[in-house]
């Protein structure tokens, strides 16, 4: 279970973009304490350097201030390398809708480039994030892979330009594409401030610090929290998948449904709180139900997710408390 046993060459080196982002930070703890050599590329536009502080000493982490807009930045980054990891992007469904142009800059051009340069550097394997949000209007649930309904957002549009170019970089170059369509990732380190920040952490805060929360719509939307453990995990065998596999997308998440007015509750609970919520309109763009159907990940790439949200959130709960 998890990927603690995964072995990959000695010397294996990553490149993790976004590398000062809560997804990219835990990724390139668990790629050092695994052993191997890891370079980071960030611009810091939302990641934190104090992500980075934890590894500034380890003779096998190097770092690159860098902007994936910039197609020499990400030669550069690539130059060496054996598995790319990138996580470098602009989340948030509802700041896409208020700044489209930036996205298509970051998140599908930023990627492109990425591609482009591993594509030239002869990388093994490119792994990157996708979201659940390409799933859009399809009401079905599970989500499962090759069922998707109408876009909803910008944010949604660009994260599904990039498994269309994962798709032709694998077709037309060879280049080993895997996209993990991540399902509401939370844990350590993710940021609970800001408009935007993710509903978890931000509760989590609120919570603690006696505040009211703001649920956004009924309360009754329910997705499928994915533990940050699980999400390393995916990545990681992605590296090892097959190349029979390649110019794939993957569904990342545990495989649960949570209620968020339930996660509310739970989180209440587990801090010792009793603070009624304050309900506001629905987010625009948000869609309502979120499951994710994940044998496609289990079969392809032999994901086996080990951590239930359960078990995630006493992990993240504690982690906030000592950290906030």
């Amino acid at each position: 279970m998890g990927y603690e046993n995964i072995s990959f060459p000695e010397r294996s080196k990553f490149l993790v973009t976004g590398a000062a982002g809560f997804i990219g930070s835990n990724l390139v703890e668990a790629i050092l304490n695994l052993g191997y050599q890891v370079r980071g590329l960030d611009n810091f536009s939302t990641g934190k350097r104090e992500n980075l502080d934890l590894f500034k000493d380890n003779y096998n982490f190097e770092f690159i201030e860098g902007d994936i807009r910039d197609l020499d930045t990400c030669m550069q980054a690539c130059e060496g390398i054996d598995y790319v990891l990138h996580q470098a992007a602009w989340g948030s469904v509802p700041r896409s809708i208020q700044m489209p142009l930036l996205y298509e800059e970051i998140n599908i051009r930023g990627t492109l480039n990425m591609m482009e340069a591993a594509r030239q550097n002869n990388i093994k394997k490119f792994v990157y994030a996708s979201s659940s949000s390409v799933y859009g209007d399809e009401p079905n649930l599970p989500k499962k892979e090759g069922i998707e309904g109408n876009l909803l957002s910008p944010y949604a549009l660009t994260k599904r330009v990039d498994e269309e170019y994962g798709k032709l970089y694998t077709k037309l170059y060879g280049l080993d594409t895997y996209g993990l369509r991540y399902f509401n990732v939370f844990g350590r380190r993710q940021d609970p401030n800001g408009a935007y920040a993710s509903v978890i952490p931000k509760f989590i805060k609120q919570l603690l610090n006696d505040e009211k929360p703001t649920i956004n719509g009924d309360g009754k939307q329910s997705r499928d929290f994915t533990y940050i453990e699980n999400v390393i995990e995916a990545n990681l065998k992605a590296c090892k998948a097959s190349s029979e596999v390649a110019g794939e997308a993957f569904n990342i998440a545990y495989g649960g449904r949570e209620y968020l007015i339930d996660v509310y509750n739970s989180l209440c609970k587990a801090l010792g709180k009793d603070i009624e919520p304050v309900f506001g309109p629905d987010r625009k763009g948000d869609i309502k139900h979120s499951n994710a159907d994940i044998s496609k990940a289990k079969e392809m790439l032999g994901y086996d997710p080990s951590w239930s949200f359960e078990r995630g959130i006493e992990a993240a709960i504690e982690w906030y408390r000592e950290n906030l």
